[in-house]
């Protein structure tokens, strides 16, 4: 069938894409004709019929793969105009640059088979709702995905092989370079570069954790080495922990060659997406792994100790010995363990002076409810390990303190080396900048002001460097001589001096602890008050140690008498709450000197067996009731009926000083409030005027019961009404 019979007028009526595509930047920048090619069916696009203002150029993947591995937004794009019908033929190169995966291209196909849109390539231009047609792009699908397969099979294999001889030339960690046979790997000629690398393995030696290191390294102000390529300049940065944890962890280091340490996999996002995911493996499915391949800065027992060290640095898990050392008091931190039922001992703090415990929760708590399998003080327990550790060691003190001092002057030493290297560096750097400053032709002055001013920064940077290494050899400590070493050997059998003193902290004791001390049983007896500690040795020497605990004392605290009986003459007129009130109010404290609180009183209440409050629905006549009630039986605000108590028109009681005032609540009280006053009943200021005496005074004849009175709740005038006797002179007889 003619090619150019499957064109049909509806064809033309629509878009015609080219779709460019080239699997990698590197094939974009150097395969230059590939892409003059595809952008050059355009072209093609125009003989076939299509006029120019129809032809559209999707070139977003230049540089991407087809694989189906990364997000394809042109083809993307291309896949939507398909499915709108918008598009009457695809072209491209070859159909390998429209999809390298089967699920792309059959997705293709079956949408331009719906949609009658034509594809098209070098080799012809096919119809997909046609049989034939559509077998052969089927077919031309599944062999560009079987090349694309075949292409990756013979490059990985090769890849693989050179792997596995160690000549494969990959990307090394800062410290080495390649050399000029085939695997040859060197240390960094930079002697610089070499000795931060060996200051790390050595710092970690000597305090076991990649986050001491590191706050070694901010504390002296050190920088480490950082190369981005095999070619790029070193750069000298400053100290991240996460560089000195590639640093301990990277087996390169310890002369090891590794290949296949990780594993790409494919994962399906819930929108549908696939992503690619890298896995690290287990050290058993790297695919190389070539011991004592080249000179380390270490061996290869020293970095499968460093992982182990490294591992129990951290969160341990059930059953499992580990944990970094921590600043807290607790000497046996990570070291102890429970006698009854094997597992690891946690470690609190409590009371005022944050006395150390050891604690396991076992199998008798559950959700944080239960009792502790084992719960005990921790003071004594240490104190007893620190003496059977420090009688261990008894041969070794003078030794010891004498190597202490040495390794304090290591150290100092090791930090002076590295600002020693910096200030060479320095004024290499500034011997450079002069002769590049020097070489430049003088009439040349916009390159020779360049290189003035970049010779001015690297000496300023030289001063600084020198004026730091003067500064720090200053404050460099004197070394001992070999009168001060024979009064130190003189004073070292004495640790237990050094173990106690306010130098010495708690992190140090608990790593030395650790350097000979596997674990620490601990199994406890409560009906005997005794504690028995078993000390498992490296090596696997036992000491056992019983203690003896101190006995749980009788608690004679209690709360008052006169409160809890206070308390008892309360709880039936009084909530919890109201009672906490009043006997806080009276300076009353709980048996342990705390203010009262509601719970606080329902526990008391509890123990002594005290009935509860029951409020009751309605006031016989009578009663006592609280001022709120009585307020609302006589129709009027709680604060009137306040005023009207420090009046005296009321009368009120108490049961206990600072508890509520009550009011009875009588048939002659409610009378008192009536609606209205009757004739003859006056307000207090006309009162007072006919009277001719204070106000107070004449409270006082109302509450004497010498004047008649009542409470008017009704009217513009509202409150006391006074019936004034016509004889005045009778008030004061």
């Amino acid at each position: 069938m003619n090619e150019r019979a499957k064109i049909t007028p509806a064809h033309l009526s629509r878009q015609a894409i080219v779709y460019l595509r080239q699997s990698s930047s590197a094939q974009v920048e150097h395969n230059r004709e590939s892409t003059e090619r595809q952008y050059a069916l355009a072209a093609k696009a125009r003989q076939l019929g299509w006029p120019e203002d129809r032809i559209l150029v999707i070139d977003e993947d230049l540089g991407l793969s087809g694989s189906g591995s990364v997000a394809r937004s042109g083809f993307a794009r291309l896949t939507a105009e398909v499915a709108l019908a918008r598009v009457g033929l695809v072209l491209g190169l070859e159909v390998s640059r429209l999809a390298r995966n089967n699920a792309d291209w059959h997705r293709l196909i079956d949408l331009a088979g719906l949609t009658d849109t034509l594809i098209g390539d070098a080799d012809g231009i096919y119809h997909p709702a046609l049989f034939n047609d559509r077998l052969l792009l089927g077919l031309k699908g599944t062999m560009s995905e079987a090349e694309l397969h075949v292409l990756r099979a013979r490059l990985n294999g090769g890849i693989r092989n050179k792997a596995a001889r160690g000549e494969l030339r990959r990307g090394l960690p800062v410290g080495f370079v390649w050399g000029e046979a085939d695997g040859e790997v060197l240390l960094h000629p930079d002697e610089a570069v070499v000795t931060a690398i060996r200051t790390i393995f050595a710092r970690f030696a000597e305090t076991g954790s990649a986050r001491r290191v590191w706050l070694w390294f901010r504390a002296q102000g050190l920088q480490l080495p950082l190369q981005m390529s095999t070619h790029a300049e070193i750069r000298w940065v400053e100290t991240s922990y996460h560089a000195i944890h590639q640093v301990l962890s990277n087996p390169v280091y310890a002369g090891a060659y590794v290949y296949g340490k990780t594993r790409t996999e494919m994962a399906l996002e819930p929108s549908g997406a696939r992503r690619k995911r890298i896995k690290h493996l287990p050290r058993d499915q790297w695919l190389v792994l070539i011991k004592e391949h080249h000179r380390g800065y270490i061996d290869w027992q020293t970095y499968e100790a460093n992982q182990q060290r490294i591992a129990k640095n951290t969160r341990p898990g059930p059953h499992k010995a580990g944990g970094a050392v921590r600043e807290g008091s607790a000497l046996l931190q990570g070291l102890a363990s429970c006698g009854h039922c094997g597992r690891r001992l946690r470690t609190h703090y409590r009371g005022r002076n944050s006395a150390p415990g050891y604690h396991c929760s076992g199998e008798h708590l559950v959700e944080g409810r239960g009792s502790y399998c084992l719960n005990i003080g921790g003071v004594q327990i240490d104190d007893a390990v620190a003496r059977a550790f420090i009688a261990a060691l008894e041969p070794a003190k003078i030794a010891a303190t004498l190597a202490a001092a040495e390794q304090l002057e290591m150290d100092r030493e090791a930090a002076l080396k590295h600002w020693r290297l910096g200030v060479e560096r320095a004024s290499y750097v500034a011997s450079l900048a002069e002769r590049r400053y020097r070489a430049v032709d003088p009439d040349n002055r916009l390159v020779a002001l360049g290189l003035e001013r970049a010779w001015e920064e690297s000496l300023r940077a030289l001063e600084t460097a020198k004026a730091e290494m003067a500064r720090r050899e200053n404050e460099r400590p004197r070394v001992l001589s070999r009168q001060e070493r024979s009064r130190l050997a003189a004073l070292g059998p004495d640790l237990a001096t050094v173990w106690h003193a306010a130098t010495t902290t708690p992190r140090d004791r608990k790593e030395l602890l650790g350097t000979l001390i596997e674990e620490v049983i601990v199994k406890v007896k409560r009906d005997k008050s005794v504690a028995h500690l078993t000390l498992r040795w490296k090596g696997g020497a036992l000491t056992e140690i019983d203690l003896a605990l101190p006995r749980k004392r009788q608690a004679t605290v209690r709360t008052a008498e006169e409160t809890v009986a206070l308390v008892r003459r309360l709880a039936g007129h009084y909530p919890d709450a109201v009672i906490a009130g009043i006997l806080n109010r009276q300076g009353r404290r709980t048996a342990k000197g705390h203010r009262f609180e509601g719970n606080r009183v329902a526990h008391l209440r509890t123990y002594w067996k005290i009935p509860c409050f029951v409020p009751k629905a309605d006031a016989a006549e009578g009663e006592l009731v609280t001022i709120k009630r009585a307020a609302f039986a006589l129709g009027v605000a709680p604060s009137t009926i306040h005023r009207l108590l420090n009046d005296g028109f009321i009368a009120g009681e108490q049961i206990t000083p600072g508890a509520p005032w009550r009011i009875r609540l009588t048939d002659e009280l409610k009378a008192r409030f009536n609606a209205e006053a009757a004739a003859g009943f006056l307000p207090m200021r006309e009162t007072i005027r006919a009277l001719g005496v204070s106000r107070q005074t004449v409270l006082q004849r109302v509450k004497r019961g010498e004047l008649e009175a009542v409470h008017v709740t009704r009217g513009r005038q509202k409150g006391l009404r006074i019936k004034v006797i016509a004889r005045q002179g009778e008030l004061f007889a």
